[in-house]
């Protein structure tokens, strides 16, 4: 008995192109694949009678390329980067108005459906207009512009700590024990000491007596660990690292400045005059580690309008890292 075929449901359909049923969300949308060199630009075929370009790297070109969005009525912009190099495009592109996506790479190439004869960019215009990306987070302007001083505030200091152990080190070939006697050799008493050691001075006795008031230990107990074997070549290698790292020092208080001015440019969340900031826990006359001279508590405080610092292990860079 001959069996009747079964008629094709649409699971036995031949598979056409996934994306071919669906509507553009983003009509008005255009791709860009980043690189160091070039950047290659898609936007909808019926814009132009070249729908890819590539354009340069320069910021002219940056400028040209806004430019050419901006003729093919492009409104949105998805864009995929390695490294730093979008930062520039992004920056021109969403101060002219577009809407700038930075996506993530992992992401788009997990998305199913292309085809190997597309370029990047292609690729990327055509989700984006089907409104399948989503781009990383950036925050505000105000905020990109803080966070770069704050960074490079971050590797200024990483910097200094290097010659910190550089100094240490020349102390330490020369037997000079100043910091089995000091908790911290560029504290005051520190300081003061191996300034005076990189101008002449070798007499254990009068080095020591330079400590500070507060120092727990003796002028008796820091003599005998500064009787060391001051050798010519050491303390030439001290003296250059001192003065390395009272560059850098120089270069983080000018940072400061910066960080104080762009802090002073955010908006309040607290009225200080009805709501002043609370007294610390550990009040201090002076910063303490690597914390700015400008009072960022209560910068911080009157941006946030919550007191973090208050938290038991939560001082003011730490607070900082959190809020921006």
């Amino acid at each position: 008995m001959m069996k009747t075929p079964k008629s094709k449901s649409r699971f036995h359909q031949p598979r056409t192109n996934e994306t071919s049923d669906l509507r553009p969300i983003n009509p008005n949308a255009a791709g860009i694949d980043i690189g160091s060199e070039f950047h290659w630009v898609s936007v909808p075929k019926d814009r132009a009678s070249e729908s890819v370009r590539r354009f340069g790297c320069y910021t002219a070109d940056l400028y040209a390329l806004a430019d050419w969005l901006a003729v093919c009525r492009v409104k949105t912009v998805a864009m995929e980067s390695t490294g730093v190099y979008w930062i520039a495009l992004f920056q021109i592109l969403e101060t002219r108005g577009f809407e700038v996506k930075l996506v993530n790479a992992h992401h788009v190439k997990t998305l199913p459906g292309r085809k190997t004869d597309i370029l990047d960019c292609q690729w990327l215009q055509q989700l984006h207009s089907y409104g399948l990306l989503s781009g990383s987070f950036r925050p505000e302007d105000q905020i990109c512009v803080l966070r770069s001083y704050v960074r490079h505030r971050d590797s200024l200091i990483k910097s200094a700590c290097v010659h910190i152990q550089r100094m240490q080190k020349a102390l330490t070939q020369m037997n000079v024990q100043l910091h089995k006697v000091v908790s911290d050799i560029t504290g005051t008493t520190g300081m003061a000491i191996i300034r005076a050691i990189v101008a002449g001075e070798r007499d254990p006795q009068i080095l020591a007596a330079k400590r500070h008031h507060r120092t727990k230990r003796s002028e008796t107990e820091i003599a005998a660990a500064l009787n060391g074997d001051y050798r010519n070549e050491h303390i030439f290698v001290l003296q250059q690292e001192l003065q390395l790292y009272d560059v850098y020092q120089v270069q983080i208080a000018a940072c400061d400045r910066q960080i104080q001015e762009c802090l002073a440019q955010f908006n309040n969340k607290v009225n200080l005059d009805e709501f002043p900031l609370p007294q610390s826990k550990h009040p201090r006359n002076k910063p303490q580690g690597n914390e700015p001279a400008f009072d960022l508590r209560t910068h911080l405080y009157r941006i946030s309008g919550v007191d973090f610092t208050a938290i038991d292990g939560l001082g003011i860079l730490t607070v900082q890292t959190i809020d921006f």
